[in-house]
């Protein structure tokens, strides 16, 4: 399964971006990863050229609200992205910040999975479980 990953914005946390490629890869996914202070156009934009089935977003400056908002309007734009698996994860907020409160706006703003301050390994669990849920609605339809 193909992935689209990197760091949105005006984040250059180089470090934990190789650690999300280096645990997906070791998970068997094919990764594409766009670095470091990604737009999310660019983020799209890779998803259409490259056939991927999971975009993974990361932000550890908290920057990726800002941002995060304009995800119901490029998914509308770019139409091609309906069955995508949107999913954001690392430190989502500017400050101090409650899950329950992150988790629905990030839902709100066109994510499938968010992982406010959770670890990575339980963040890509997620992920595994999301996609294995798709696979086993296409297997009864």
């Amino acid at each position: 399964m193909k992935v689209v990953t990197g760091v949105v914005g005006n984040d250059i946390h180089v470090v934990a971006n190789r650690l999300i490629d280096l645990s997906l890869q070791a998970r068997g996914f094919e990764v594409f990863n766009l670095g470091v202070n990604t737009y999310l156009e660019e983020f799209f934009d890779a998803v259409i050229e490259t056939g991927a089935e999971v975009l993974l977003i990361s932000s550890l400056n908290g920057e990726a609200e800002g941002w995060g908002r304009e995800v119901q309007l490029l998914k509308a734009k770019y139409k091609k992205l309906d069955d995508v698996i949107m999913m954001i994860g690392g430190n989502l907020v500017v400050g101090t910040g409650n899950a329950d409160d992150i988790i629905p706006r990030y839902k709100g703003y066109g994510f499938d999975i968010v992982c406010h301050q959770v670890d990575l390994n339980t963040g890509l669990d997620s992920l595994e479980a999301m996609i294995n849920e798709r696979q086993l609605e296409v297997r009864k339809n």
